[in-house]
């Protein structure tokens, strides 16, 4: 299987260094600085993994003619202009780790829907100063057919991210998985760039967790009219809260945050450290697009519109 990965962040770095160690062809498709340091001294992964990989990089999209798998990892802002040089390369199957739902349209309009599986990752990791990636998190890949059910494609590409050691999950449901995980992060990013608070304290609070809870309602609301259905296996157990009452969701959200305080104190999300290293914020394609979808299926959201204006002026100023 012949594989590239567009994007030499967290993801990309991390998935380039699994399968090129498991001697899957796979090239790394990367630009500028990040480019010329891999090419040097090799993806660097330390923590779950401690490995420096050789990796075959790419610079240039129009050198990618075909494959029988590309992955994308690029921000959500930068897809339009990353996929765009990539128009008429053969690929067999394209998939995005991106946050948000938007990534399959975005991908069907440039490699056509047959092509396209879903995709969630529960995987994680950070580059650090030294372009060295911390790998952090090994949760599930999962991926399946956007029709639904399972396929001999989806199941062989899972076999290979297994056997190279990423845990991988075909799914039967992966619009399902797509949005349960969508729903809780668009909430908790938001409200970790207003608050600016590891995740614990802005979930432990009421007055956050309230907020937070409301969002997921008005989201879970969203996924129901596009006949999508939502499962508690996400960031926060999206499915109950919409479920209950206002306390109960407060309950629920608080919950949540007892577990990052207990397990995991330090966590900030990944949105939170772009803003503190000045970086753009993934948010029109995100929680954006979200308001989009309730705009046009007739949902009222305020509190994710208030949350969205809120990101946008922070935003303005990165």
């Amino acid at each position: 299987m012949r594989i590239v990965i567009q994007g030499a962040g967290a993801l990309g770095s991390i998935f380039a260094a699994h399968l090129v160690r498991a001697g899957i062809d796979t090239t790394l498709l990367a630009r500028g600085a990040r480019a010329e340091q891999l090419r040097q001294s090799g993806v660097t992964v330390t923590g779950l993994l401690d490995a420096t990989v050789e990796v075959p990089i790419e610079t240039d999209p129009a050198n990618i003619r075909s494959a029988d798998l590309f992955i994308t990892t690029v921000k959500t802002y930068d897809t339009e202009s990353a996929l765009a040089p990539l128009a008429g390369a053969e690929f067999a199957s394209v998939l995005s780790v991106q946050n948000g739902v938007l990534k399959n349209q975005q991908l069907a309009s440039v490699f056509g829907e047959s092509a396209v599986l879903g995709s969630a990752a529960n995987v994680s990791g950070e580059v650090l100063a030294d372009g060295k990636v911390l790998f952090t998190q090994n949760r599930g890949l999962f991926l399946g057919e956007l029709t639904g059910g399972l396929s001999s494609r989806a199941g062989a590409i899972a076999t290979v991210f297994q056997n190279a050691g990423i845990e991988t999950i075909e799914s039967d449901q992966i619009l399902k998985v797509e949005w349960s995980k969508f729903i809780p992060w668009s909430a908790v990013m938001a409200l970790s760039v207003i608050t600016q608070m590891e995740t614990w304290k802005f979930c432990t609070d009421p007055h956050s967790a309230r907020f937070a809870a409301q969002m997921v309602r008005e989201a879970v609301a969203v996924a129901k009219t596009l006949n999508i259905e939502v499962d508690d296996k996400g960031p926060l157990p999206a499915a109950s809260i919409a479920s209950g009452n206002d306390e109960e969701g407060i309950a629920l959200v608080q919950r949540t945050g007892q577990r990052f305080h207990d397990q995991a104190p330090s966590h900030r999300m990944s949105t939170l450290q772009d803003l503190d290293h000045g970086k753009k914020l993934e948010v029109d394609q995100t929680l954006g697009h979200l308001l989009n979808l309730a705009r046009d299926q007739g949902i009222d959201a305020p509190a994710s519109a208030h949350s969205y204006q809120l990101v946008k002026a922070i935003n303005a100023f990165q």
